[in-house]
């Protein structure tokens, strides 16, 4: 029987002593929404543009010699693709990475320039799991999923240790409640362990909220086969695993979905307000936020998970009014 590692708190906090040995803090910004001051976690500031270096970072540096030397293989849309091709190529190890055809090329002609081979498929017709296990085993290479590994998730929620020093320092509130965008889990789960004080809202596009069905039901729920398409491709996740549920379900956790029109107008107040570039995905939170699908309290942290935007689809959301 094969024991399956479990993430811990102790394990985000390494995971944070890690990336601050390697990478600055992103900044933690403030602004006001409905008339309460919110902070912000700018991981659009990430060198890869997404947060998603740090669970890459965590797990990459995790493996031994041998295992480095043989490589990892990932499958991602883009922000996970990235941080795993960051973190080999700063460790010297070969990587590949399932992409589907249809991700935005910006985050694959970002993968491609930092070393990675990319290796595409349909998102509707094939499975990106098994695509990218076959590989691995052809290659004796590691598998580096994108939430569903503990050293993934410790690695995310250190954004979390992060935000609560920074909140500390500018002499704000404790995060008491944090509302982060949702695909698979994995950034929700890792700071659900990093601040065990703290109300955890997880937010996903209208279609794809997998997570918030799983959270009420109890038990995990799929994504429906029919589900609509979205702009938020980060956060297109079928089906989210039992190692991010179970942490998020222990802490109960509540889940929201957002409109395809809110994500939009979250982007738009990025721009406006904060100066910031934030991708579909990326602004789920702050979309739920300002739709008041969520009340704002003293102590409320945003997490802006990524900034790789395609530039056309960016430029047409800046230019329309809804």
């Amino acid at each position: 029987m094969t024991i399956v590692r479990q993430p811990t708190r102790a394990g985000v906090r390494d995971a944070a002593a890690k990336i601050a040995a390697i990478l600055p803090q992103t900044p933690l910004l403030t602004a006001e929404i409905h008339g309460r001051q919110v902070a912000f976690k700018a991981e659009t500031l990430q060198p890869i543009g997404a947060f998603k270096v740090r669970g890459a970072w965590h797990r990459l540096t995790a493996l031994d010699p041998g295992q480095r030397a043989r490589g990892v293989v990932a499958f991602s849309s883009g922000n996970h693709a990235q941080g795993v091709a960051w973190a080999a190529r700063r460790l010297g190890m070969p990587a590949v990475i399932v992409m589907p055809e249809d991700a935005p090329r910006v985050k694959r002609d970002a993968t491609l320039a930092l070393g990675a081979e990319v290796v595409t498929y349909d998102r509707r017709t094939e499975n990106r799991e098994k695509i990218a296990a076959h590989l691995a085993h052809a290659r004796g290479a590691t598998l580096v999923p994108s939430f569903d590994d503990a050293w993934v998730i410790e690695g995310q929620g250190s954004a979390g240790i992060e935000a609560m020093s920074q909140m500390v320092e500018m002499k704000l509130p404790d995060p008491d409640l944090v509302i982060a965008p949702c695909g698979g889990g994995g950034l929700a789960a890792g700071l659900a362990l990093a601040l065990p004080e703290s109300e955890i809202t997880v937010v996903e596009p209208e279609g794809w909220d997998d997570m918030r069905r799983s959270l009420e039901a109890g038990w995990i729920e799929g994504v429906a086969e029919d589900a609509p398409p979205t702009a938020c491709d980060a956060l297109m996740t079928p089906r989210v695993s039992p190692l991010t549920f179970e942490v998020l379900a222990r802490r109960g956790a509540i889940g929201l979905a957002v409109s395809e029109a809110e994500v939009r107008e979250a982007q738009r107040w990025a721009a406006r307000v904060l100066r910031l570039v934030v991708e579909p995905g990326g602004a789920a939170a702050l979309a739920a936020l300002l739709a008041r699908k969520v009340a704002v309290k003293p102590g409320t942290l945003v997490i802006l998970s990524g900034g790789n935007v395609d530039p056309e689809a960016y430029a047409a959301v800046l230019n329309s009014a809804g």
